[in-house]
């Protein structure tokens, strides 16, 4: 079995599309507090994760166009 603290980071596409997921779960209802806790510190994880990748890719771009300029 595969320790989940162990496991690697999802790339930007799987963490937004996993995001995309918990949030659906969440709107559609029907889960236990505790299933909608965990949901919730899951979305916030990859959230962060995203924004990470996103951040990422800006300061990429930045350092690009300041070498080309």
């Amino acid at each position: 079995m595969t320790d989940p603290e162990n496991a690697p980071e999802p790339s930007y596409e799987e963490a937004r599309d996993q995001l995309i997921e918990v949030v659906r779960t969440l709107e559609q209802g029907g889960t236990s507090l505790a299933e909608s806790l965990a949901l919730w510190e899951r979305g916030e994880e990859l959230a962060r994760i995203c924004q990470a990748a996103l951040d990422g890719a800006r300061e990429r771009l930045d350092a690009a166009l300041e070498e080309k300029g």
